[in-house]
């Protein structure tokens, strides 16, 4: 648990750095106008700025990957305000640790002109009493809370304590924010500052590849890093340094790049071809180089009706289920329901017909765009309507045999059109012979 001296550094109730200190916490912003990244945040005139630039802080979760900077803001805020800072981890601090502390805010808060704020790292690890107990200090006042979590806080946070907080979500750092860390790093860190810092391009890329957008691990590779490649004050860095310092190979896969869509191809055309193994390997390689899970869930939904269709229509349901899931879950269970989703896709019968079926009448409806509704389909809510033969003749299909009614639904010149032809392949084998035999001189058997 950490305590208010006053001889800390500011009221971060932790020892102030030193040079010895890792150097992701030595390059820790301290105020929200040095944090990299979440612009959409911590820009002039966003939410946090505004917030800050009030002076009052107002209780929130802070929902996000890690290395996203969600202790640093907290911090960050807490100095800029000058308000006291208490910390709990949720990992090892229970309902015990959390009255003391809330004991400690109290006396602060008359030592103070702001109110308390309580940071809690992981929150959604706390149990709902351990939520239940945090609750009656956040709705009295005695603290402000800042929660931090990688996990969707609408599934793990408690109904009253989320409702008096406010969600923002952060998100992954930029290559260029990464970037622009690791040299704000060689220039102003007091240890870095001394030596001669150069990367080859590969490195770089390294670099930026292995770090998956969390700062925290990009700087602590840095260091070690340089840690390896000094020799009289001069570190030259390759891609085989960087992947020392990281304990593991650097992927050629690069997200805004040339490998990114041969991956992608790859995977989609695995599942089109009903290769379940090959579709997971090119899987398993967009995880390990760090591709956005809603991209590969996006492409497996759209993948789901492509491809499969009416053939299997619960291959939609899945993939919109597995997009739902993995946003809830995060990584890395997430991966879990990507191998289940894309298992079950590339097995599926396949089916391309409903796919085929709109782009052939999107073709028609661009060539002749302005085609009469016949008059027996159009609505009639008015006598004129009704006299000048608008639903004329219509048949109500639940009033026929089978529930289809032999009355013609396209547009003149259009009536012997077929747009949806059904394969003879799973689920799609039974619509066919259904539509046969209401249709067969459209659906010949």
């Amino acid at each position: 648990m950490a305590k208010i001296k006053d001889t800390d550094e500011s009221f971060f109730g932790v020892e102030p750095r030193t040079r010895f200190a890792p150097l992701a916490e030595r390059m820790r912003p301290k105020t929200i106008y040095e944090v990299v990244g979440q612009q959409h945040l911590i820009a002039k005139g966003k939410p946090l700025e505004q917030m800050v630039a009030s002076g009052n802080l107002h209780s929130m979760v802070l929902w996000g990957p890690p290395g996203t900077g969600k202790t640093t803001l907290a911090k960050a805020m807490s100095e800029t305000v000058g308000a006291p800072f208490f910390s709990l981890s949720a990992i090892s601090s229970g309902v015990k640790e959390l009255r003391e502390v809330i004991d400690d805010a109290r006396k602060a808060n008359s030592r103070s002109t702001k109110r308390t704020v309580l940071f809690i790292d992981e929150i959604h690890r706390f149990s709902k009493s351990q939520q239940d107990a945090l609750l009656g200090a956040v709705e009295v006042g005695i603290v402000t809370l800042i929660g931090a979590t990688t996990e969707n806080p609408s599934f793990e946070v408690i109904s009253p304590l989320l409702s008096r907080a406010r969600v923002y979500v952060l998100e992954s750092l930029s290559e260029d924010d990464l970037w622009g860390l690791i040299e704000r790093a060689i220039k102003e860190d007091e240890e870095l500052r001394e030596l001669q810092v150069t990367f080859d391009d590969e490195a770089r890329r390294a670099m930026l590849a292995l770090s998956g957008g969390d700062a925290r691990k990009l700087l602590s590779g840095l260091e070690l890093a340089i840690s390896l490649a000094t020799k009289e004050n001069v570190a030259h860095i390759t891609q085989e340094i960087v992947e020392s310092a990281f304990g593991r190979k650097a992927s050629r896969y690069d997200k805004g790049g040339e490998m990114h869509y041969d991956i992608i191809s790859a995977f989609i055309k695995s599942m089109r071809n009903s290769d379940p193994n090959a579709s997971i390997y090119w899987l398993a390689r967009m995880i390990e180089a760090g591709e956005d899970p809603e991209f590969i869930a996006r492409r497996m939904v759209i993948l789901a009706s492509e491809d499969i269709g009416n053939a299997d229509p619960a291959a939609l349901m899945l993939a919109t289920s597995c997009w739902n899931a993995i946003r809830a879950v995060g990584w890395p269970e997430s991966q879990l329901i990507f191998s289940q989703t894309a298992a079950y896709l590339a097995s599926a019968p396949k089916s391309n017909a409903a796919t085929t079926a709109i782009g052939a009448a999107m073709a028609d409806v661009q060539a002749n765009p302005n085609l009469e509704v016949p008059l027996h389909l159009r609505n009639a809510p008015t006598k004129l309507m009704k006299d000048l033969g608008y639903g004329k003749g219509y048949k109500y299909a639940h009033s026929e045999e089978g529930a289809h009614a032999d009355q013609n639904c396209l547009p003149e010149g259009l009536e012997d059109k077929v747009y949806y032809n059904p394969t003879n392949y799973g689920r799609e084998k039974q619509i066919r012979e259904r539509l046969e035999l209401l249709y067969p001189g459209k659906y010949k058997k």
